[in-house]
């Protein structure tokens, strides 16, 4: 039997299988956890907490469809960070809210999609800490030092980080129809 401390094997079956104290008791053990994890990843505290406690809702709403109680850390941190995505994603396509200019045609709302796709594309491909480090500091526009504690880095570190992702970035938009070498 698997000890984690907060979630034995036993303990997490007995989730699955609808018992509520066990349940209960998951979720408990498992939020600071989550609520550090959160913190890490996401933005912004605020934005950290929330998708602590969304993730928290999920697993307690889904812990049943959970396979094999070996994967619960590993499911809730993959539901920690879809949540701190989606609320990154959210804070990024609000700033893309159209003003009270003039109407885009469609061909031009297809290639702007298109060019964002791109980027995006080109931003996931990145490695994890220069991705993060980039949509913290480009993206959402937090200083370098917030970025840097955030993270766990030096400021060094965080613009070495910060500077290769941006190269990278360059690198792989360069020859991609529609964006701009300078991008």
């Amino acid at each position: 039997m698997t000890d984690r401390g907060w979630a034995s094997d036993r303990l997490i079956r007995a989730a699955q299988s609808g018992d509520l104290e066990s349940i209960t008791a998951v979720v408990h053990g498992a939020h600071p956890h989550v609520r550090r994890f959160a913190a890490h990843l996401c933005a912004s505290a605020e934005d950290a907490e929330d998708a602590a406690q969304e993730a928290l809702i999920v697993l307690y709403r889904k812990i049943g469809t959970l396979r094999a109680s070996a994967a619960l850390a590993s499911w809730m941190f993959r539901i920690v960070r879809n949540e701190c995505l989606r609320r990154a994603r959210r804070l990024v396509d609000s700033s893309d809210a159209p003003d009270a200019g003039p109407v885009d045609s469609a061909e031009d709302e297809v290639l702007r999609r298109l060019e964002a796709e791109r980027v995006a594309a080109a931003i996931r491909a990145l490695p994890d800490v220069q991705r993060r480090v980039l949509i913290m500091r480009d993206v959402l526009g937090y200083p370098g030092r917030t970025v840097a504690g955030a993270l766990g880095l030096s400021t060094a570190a965080m613009k070495s980080q910060l500077h290769r992702a941006r190269t990278a970035l360059r690198t792989d938009l360069r020859g991609t129809p529609g964006v701009p070498p300078s991008a």
